[in-house]
């Protein structure tokens, strides 16, 4: 069987590598496409992994993101005019929905974003198989108008990688590290901006600070502002993590590293799922970051016995591949 994997982000492009592995490796060919974006490409090379190149990210309007939406399925049309894939997984990739849909072809959605409101409307009708963990209602997801199976699992998409991780790349940048993301400004799902850059600045009284932007690789004074780091093996070095919620606090709480949330919106489902399962994930506003960063950092956690109970999301697609004819 020919499947499609298509990456939008660099989370995608981590999911999209592990699932491509499992289905090689049972004798599916699986073909990768994404598109520009500060996180995708440098993630590809150095997974040493290949990605056809399709359009890019450009969220300066809404009118720029449709206008490269619309160009990225042109472009597939053209890619896939003469050898169309058998089936179509992503993690939210509207662009690829569509023409999946459009094809007749069978789409395997994998979904822990309940929040992107605008994505979800455009891919989860579509899907003949959403996969999402249990930690998110499934009257949460159900409000998009499922048509097909919905199918819950025991964990979080993050397993799939971190499960079985060896860091590829030890990196020194000094010790304590404390490292901290950047919120994710331009997505339209989030509701307030919260500037973690003050509060990357105070937390150099503690520790090494590494800086990871979204937007530019500026230099700045204090800080490690590096141009590109694997966040997996970053996450597992690191003494305390601190972000809005996103993959990186769940990839560095599944390895034991201390993660604290600012929450720039609500219902953080996968988040607290993990918090409940006993993975060291703790919430704070703005004002008690730095006061709970003190506290927490250094304070390692052994969660190789917690992260062996996850399911792993990659078991049920397979499954779903095999069940397809």
């Amino acid at each position: 069987m020919r499947a499609w994997y298509d990456a939008c982000t660099g989370k995608h492009v981590r999911y999209g590598v592990a699932i491509a592995e499992r289905l090689r490796s049972i004798g599916h060919e699986v073909i990768l496409t994404t598109r520009k974006h500060p996180d995708t490409l440098p993630l590809a090379k150095f997974l040493n992994e290949r990605f056809i190149i399709v359009g890019r990210y450009n969220p300066k309007s809404l009118l720029t993101r449709l206008k490269e939406s619309t160009r990225r399925q042109s472009a597939f049309c053209k890619i896939f005019e003469k050898n169309v894939p058998d089936i179509a997984i992503s993690h939210g990739s509207v662009d690829q929905c569509r023409i999946a849909f459009g094809l007749g072809k069978p789409i395997i959605l994998t979904n822990d974003a309940p929040q992107a409101d605008a994505v979800n409307k455009l891919t989860i009708p579509l899907a003949n198989w959403v996969v999402a963990s249990k930690a998110i209602p499934s009257k949460v997801l159900e409000r998009y108008n499922v048509n097909g199976e919905m199918i819950a699992f025991d964990g979080v998409d993050e397993v799939a990688w971190i499960r079985d991780f060896e860091p590829r790349i030890t990196y020194d940048f000094g010790k304590p590290l404390i490292v901290v993301r950047q919120l994710e400004t331009r997505a339209v799902y989030v509701e307030k901006e919260i500037n973690l850059l003050i509060l990357a600045k105070k937390l150099t009284k503690f520790g090494e600070v590494v800086f990871l932007s979204r937007y530019g690789r500026r230099s700045i004074k204090g800080l490690i502002v590096p141009e590109f780091v694997d966040s997996v093996s970053l996450a597992a070095q690191a003494d305390l993590f601190i972000g809005a919620g996103g993959t990186i606090t769940r990839e560095a709480a599944l390895q034991g590293t201390p993660a604290i949330i600012i929450k720039p919106f609500e219902n953080q489902y996968v988040n607290e799922y993990l918090t409940k399962k006993g993975f060291p994930i703790y919430e704070a506003k703005p004002s008690e970051a730095l006061n709970l960063s003190t506290k927490l950092l250094g304070k390692k956690h052994d969660v190789r016995d917690l992260l062996a109970k996850l399911e792993n999301p990659i078991d049920v697609i397979a499954d779903i591949v095999k069940r397809i004819k």
